[in-house]
Formats: structure tokens, C-alpha cells, sequence
């Protein structure tokens, strides 16, 4: 996906996208707890963070999926800094990571690569918990924040795993229409 065939300046297009994912990771949750609906069964931080991974390279996908948390934390105190802020930047960075890399192969479908990343990223989220614990004592359980996480945040997986494939086969349609 990350053809840069006739683009003058991959670099820029590389910075605009991920400040695109970023702003689309802040603005998304912000409509989603202003109107009540829940963040946390819906999940809607991720989705721009599994998407961007698609179309960024394996560092700016890292970086937005770590940044955008942070922001968000700050801007709106969603997700709460402590601790769940923390956990949030290890999780989506990962998330993006993954996604990035192994989106890369051509072999690999959509569905594979967003199940490896959520795989992997709720690892690290509880890897997250096991040193906030460690350091900071913080009142969590690893294990049952992550299996907490999945069962809570069900719908908003099985929403990724619906509509970010759509997503990303429509687009790539969509630009090479254009091309």
C-alpha cells in the first residue's frame, strides 16, 4: 500500500497522514464522549491508529498510535492520564507497529494483520499494567485488565474487523481509479 510512485516528496506525504490519523484519533473519541456513547465498548481511538498502519511506515504508525493518546489525554482527560493514559500510548503504539509491518506483506490479508495487532497490542497493554504495578503501584491486575478489555471492548473488535478492511479495500480502489 505505501506506493510512492509520482509522489515528489514521500516525507511530506508520510507527516500529513500521520498528522491526518492523529487528528481523526482525537476528533472520533471526542464525538463519541460528548454524545454519551461509550468509548470504551466501542473503542473508537483505535480505529484510526489499525488504519494508519496500513498506509505509514512501521515508525510513523508507532508514533501516531503513542502520540495520539497522549494528546487526547491532555486535550480532553480522555483516557484518564493515570493510568490509563500510559497503558493507552503502549497499546496503540503497538497496535500501529504491527499493523504496519505486517500489512507490508503481500500475502497477508486484512483480517490477519488486524487480529496479530490487537493480539499483540493487548499484550503489551498488560505488560504496561505489570510495570505501572511494579513501579507505581498501581491497583491492577495484567491479566484481568486485559481479558477485562476484550470482553468489554468486544463490539468495538468486532467493528474494526468489519469496517476497517471495508475501509482499506474501498480506498485503495479508490486511489488507483484515481491513478
Amino acid at each position: 500500500m505505501r506506493n510512492y510512485e509520482g509522489v515528489r516528496n514521500p516525507q511530506t506525504r508520510e507527516l500529513v497522514l500521520g498528522a491526518f490519523f492523529i487528528l481523526l484519533g482525537l476528533v472520533i473519541p471526542f464525538i463519541f464522549h460528548t454524545t454519551g456513547l461509550l468509548g470504551t465498548v466501542f473503542l473508537p481511538m483505535h480505529f484510526p491508529i489499525l488504519i494508519a498502519g496500513f498506509y505509514l511506515k512501521p515508525s510513523t504508525s508507532l508514533i501516531v498510535g503513542a502520540v495520539t493518546p497522549f494528546l487526547s489525554s491532555i486535550m480532553t482527560g480522555m483516557p484518564v492520564f493515570m493510568p490509563m493514559a500510559p497503558i493507552m500510548v503502549c497499546e496503540l503504539a503497538a497496535y500501529g507497529l504491527v499493523t504496519s509491518l505486517l500489512a507490508n506483506r503481500k500475502s497477508w490479508n486484512a483480517y490477519f494483520v488486524l487480529v496479530a495487532a490487537m493480539i499483540v497490542g493487548r499484550i503489551v497493554a498488560g505488560l504496561a499494567v505489570a510495570v505501572l504495578v511494579a513501579l507505581f503501584g498501581v491497583q491492577l491486575n495484567p491479566v484481568l485488565f486485559v481479558t477485562g478489555g476484550i470482553v468489554t471492548g468486544l463490539p468495538g473488535i468486532l467493528l474494526q474487523l468489519l469496517l476497517i478492511p471495508l475501509f482499506i479495500s474501498r480506498f485503495k480502489r479508490g486511489v488507483e481509479a484515481n491513478d
